[in-house]
């Protein structure tokens, strides 16, 4: 019931649920469009485009831990949900996908998304009790911890 509580405060809605509302929206905007080759060169062309998806569902899944957490989760299952929620998100933005001339919609971008959640939230889990203080004040700031 604490988490229901929390969860609908305006003020808590604004500063934690917008950032990965507004993230997620923004991957909508990019699967709209077309997709260009970045290289001639089909191993290059794959770890740039396969590293953009890591990158952007760990932040994905980043924001969303700290949208669960602050919103009375506890730590350990605001991990999990995280990235679920972002498994869920990848799935549907592959659907979504398959409805944009010059997309492709494939499976294995959703397991590279979710790989990218598992960073994400493994580098908050892991290595950010391990960081330097500077780092760890940094994180506290933005409500990480």
């Amino acid at each position: 019931m604490k988490f229901m509580k929390r969860i609908i405060k305006p003020k808590a809605v604004i500063q934690f649920w917008l950032p990965p509302v507004v993230w997620a929206a923004l991957i909508f905007f990019v699967s709209s469009k077309p997709v260009a080759t970045t290289t001639e060169i089909y191993w290059e062309d794959f770890i740039v485009k396969k590293t953009a998806h890591l990158i952007e569902y760990g932040i994905f899944a980043i924001l969303l831990f700290r949208a669960l957490k602050n919103s009375g989760m506890d730590k350990k299952r605001a991990m999990f949900y995280s990235v679920i929620l972002a498994f869920f998100y990848a799935a549907t933005d592959e659907i979504h996908q398959a409805f944009i001339p010059g997309r492709q919609s494939r499976a294995r971008d959703i397991i590279f998304d979710t790989i990218g959640a598992v960073a994400g939230v493994y580098l908050l889990w892991k290595l950010l009790p391990k960081a330097p203080p500077k780092l760890k004040n940094w994180a506290k700031k933005f409500h990480l911890n």
